[in-house]
């Protein structure tokens, strides 16, 4: 289930919004200033942000360019300046569209139903997942569009990680597609292999853990 996170301060419009968003079977996460929802986004995985301009602490221009520093999420711009200039600055800052305040319940349905399908990727040559996108054929990790130098390993067991984002991975299952041998008790080389993805992933983005562990189990993206 596409996930979508709303950032209104006004407290009314906030509340329809995941009414709406509800009521049409979106899960949503809300946000009343643009510090929250800088927050929020660094925490959880978001399909798209609804974003308001007129916020406390940091406008929705200033957390539309932090994004946009990090991310290529969807984000409609919920906006009561409708003028050519704004919609141009907006436009050019990053936003994928805008709607003018008041709004048809509708139209926004519709224009997040597009940016949702646009969002969906189609080259098989690439898995994404979060921040991450596998560029298969040139063997490249890229996260926020900077490439974590990954070993042959490493990059394997990335792969095979973000195939199926929800599943666990046992230990032999790693070994088995990885080493392409049977697990036999030895943790030490995959352990040493897991630390190093882990923290080449986080030099890139220090404040997102990417690999969960499952205790007794094995290994699965985190959510």
């Amino acid at each position: 289930m596409e996930k979508i996170l709303i950032v209104e301060d006004d407290v009314h419009i906030n509340e329809m919004l995941s009414n709406l968003l509800s009521q049409n079977s979106y899960a949503f996460a809300s946000a009343y200033s643009g510090t929250e929802a800088l927050l929020l986004l660094s925490q959880e995985h978001f399909s798209l942000v609804l974003l308001d301009l007129m916020l406390p602490g940091k406008t929705g221009e200033r957390v539309l360019e932090e994004i946009r520093e990090r991310s290529a999420i969807p984000v409609i711009v919920l906006t009561a300046r409708a003028d050519k200039e704004t919609t141009i600055d907006l436009l050019k800052s990053g936003a994928d569209d805008y709607l003018a305040k008041p709004f048809d319940n509708s139209e926004l349905l519709a224009r997040i139903e597009v940016q949702l399908r646009r969002a969906v990727p189609t080259d098989s040559s690439k898995l994404r997942y979060k921040d991450i996108v596998l560029d298969l054929d040139g063997y490249d990790a890229l996260i926020y569009d900077k490439k974590a130098a990954l070993s042959k390993r490493e990059f394997e067991i990335l792969r095979l990680l973000m195939s199926h984002p929800n599943k666990v991975f046992t230990k032999n299952n790693l070994y088995e597609s990885v080493w392409g041998g049977e697990f036999l008790g030895d943790d030490n080389t995959l352990n040493v292999h897991i630390s190093k993805l882990r923290a080449k992933l986080l030099s890139i983005s220090p404040d997102t853990e990417y690999v969960q562990t499952v205790w007794g189990i094995g290994y699965k993206m985190k959510e």
